[in-house]
């Protein structure tokens, strides 16, 4: 039955979500710190990543630039998933896998953070992006799943690496939506001094 089948995926991903709360607060926590060192120095949050990372990349630069749940000023934050014109002349003149990391050279400084999208670990264009980054001394943020794929030796120590231990896109995906709204509520809550858990 259909109503079955959309119960499991339900199921799945609550179980999924309650699965790596412990494995991943951890490298979350991390993560909001790097974020919160790079933008009360003054600095700039950059994120990329490919279909429905791009969308995931998009979403967080919103909620940082406009807001999350409370007022604040807004933060500095780019999606490089969001100029056209950039993009399909970096692919047409360049090559694909080149579209994210001619933004961070230009547009990266010392001190920013990337946060750098792929399911798999693997997507050519953002494992390029996080060289780039590098070359600029910048802090990498990276959201996989599976195995972490070659983002696990592209990230360096000094990066933070948020893999959801599963294997199907959807299911990581959904869990990365909620890591970066962790993101979000970790940020405000230490800018805002708002202590107070979720309700």
């Amino acid at each position: 039955m259909l109503e079955q089948r959309i119960q499991q995926h339900f199921i799945e991903s609550a179980d999924l979500k309650f699965q790596a709360a412990p494995l991943l607060s951890r490298p979350i926590a991390d993560a909001a710190q790097a974020l919160l060192n790079c933008l009360t120095s003054g600095g700039k949050v950059l994120i990329c990543g490919n279909g429905g990372s791009a969308a995931d990349a998009q979403h967080f630069a919103a909620e940082f630039v406009g807001r999350f749940e409370q007022e604040r000023p807004g933060l500095a934050a780019i999606a490089l998933t969001t100029d056209s014109s950039i993009m399909t002349a970096l692919a047409n003149d360049y090559d694909f896998n080149v579209i994210f990391a001619r933004q961070v050279r230009a547009l990266g400084q010392t001190g920013d953070v990337l946060v750098a999208i792929s399911t798999s670990g693997n997507s050519a264009n953002v494992l390029s992006a996080i060289e780039a980054a590098h070359e600029r001394e910048m802090v990498v943020v990276g959201l996989s799943g599976r195995s972490g794929g070659k983002m696990n030796t592209a990230l360096r120590d000094t990066d933070v690496h948020i893999c959801v231990p599963h294997d199907r896109t959807a299911r990581i995906q959904e869990v990365h939506l909620l890591s970066l709204h962790c993101l979000c509520d970790a940020v405000d809550s230490q800018l805002l001094g708002d202590q107070e858990s979720p309700s």
